[in-house]
């Protein structure tokens, strides 16, 4: 396969767009992609797909982006419109070329979009769960969701390059240790 410019915006990272969309929409709808990239006529619809796989990128590789989201409520809901707006406008025109390879794209565009918001929203209420598990291995104020803690504690033994940490504990002690990790697992963390 020849490579390609990177169609998918926002994408500093070391994934290929092939990487972004079987990471969201699965691989079956790669083939698809690219089954139509020869059926192009203006791109548009490919160009706003990637858009709105772009914004999804960009907002799971950056916990800054993400706290900013969950606190702001109206900027969050200025993007969910946005991408809806995208795929509402892929829909209309496939619809209209009656392209229904490109509405299957769209469908599965559509879920991972909600799959992300319903994340992006019970991001809050994870955040205490997993919170209340550790502070009974540490003190509260040891466990960090915040970007910074966030971001300067990536690794490449965290496997960042898959997903960046959720939290980030600092226990006072040797002691404490074991106790963190089984509440960490207990939580579905990795550690």
């Amino acid at each position: 396969m020849q490579n390609r410019i990177r169609e998918i915006p926002y994408n500093y990272t070391s994934f290929s767009d092939r990487e972004i969309v079987i990471r969201f929409l699965g691989e079956s709808t790669w083939d698809l992609l690219q089954s139509l990239r020869e059926e192009r006529k203006t791109g548009r619809s490919a160009k706003m797909l990637f858009e709105v796989l772009g914004d999804m990128w960009v907002i799971s590789r950056n916990p800054f982006i993400q706290d900013d989201l969950t606190e702001n409520p109206k900027r969050w809901a200025s993007l969910r419109h946005a991408l809806h707006h995208r795929l509402d406008q892929i829909r209309e025109r496939a619809t209209k070329s009656n392209n229904d390879k490109a509405l299957e794209i769209e469908s599965r565009a559509r879920v991972a979009v909600n799959e992300f918001e319903v994340s992006l929203l019970t991001t809050e209420a994870r955040r205490q769960d997993v919170k209340k598990r550790l502070s009974k291995a540490t003190k509260k104020h040891n466990v960090r969701f915040d970007g910074m803690a966030r971001v300067t504690h990536v690794t490449d033994a965290t496997d960042w390059r898959v997903e960046y940490p959720l939290a980030v504990a600092t226990p006072d002690s040797e002691a404490e240790m074991a106790a963190l990790v089984g509440a960490s697992i207990e939580s579905g963390l990795t550690v």
